[in-house]
């Protein structure tokens, strides 16, 4: 039986993308760059870990681990696969997500429909309590 290992965001500007996942999601940070990391960039002529065509953030306990790719084509209509997120104070993490850069796309009876900085739809959910 298959496990999820990993989400793969296809972006524009992956290190920003991550940013914004990394602070969108409990617990998740974007994962460091250790000597080893940057040499490796650097032999693939990336100076700046800023312009990493990968980017990965990591949870710091369990979960799927989310990538932020870049890929050349601009994002053309509604994903085929999106993130729900839920929280125990959705109004209040609605604010914060927009902080971050998130746009409100639609609001439903039960959830918000909202894109991240790059346009990838994700939803919030209330928390069941």
């Amino acid at each position: 039986m298959a496990r999820l290992h990993d989400i793969v965001i296809d972006c524009a500007r992956p290190a920003a993308t991550a940013r914004f996942w990394a602070a969108a999601l409990d617990d998740y940070a974007v994962a460091p760059y250790d000597d080893a990391e940057l040499a490796r960039l650097r032999a693939r002529g990336i100076d700046d870990p800023e312009d990493d065509p990968s980017v990965l953030v990591e949870p710091r306990a369990g979960g799927p681990r989310l990538w932020c790719q870049l890929v050349p084509e601009p994002k053309h209509g509604k994903n085929r696969l999106h993130l729900d997120l839920t929280s125990r104070t959705p109004e209040t993490e609605l604010d914060r997500l927009t902080a971050l850069g998130a746009t409100v796309l639609a609001r439903h009876d039960d959830h918000w429909l909202l894109a991240d900085p790059e346009g990838n739809e994700f939803c919030l959910f209330p928390a069941p309590f």
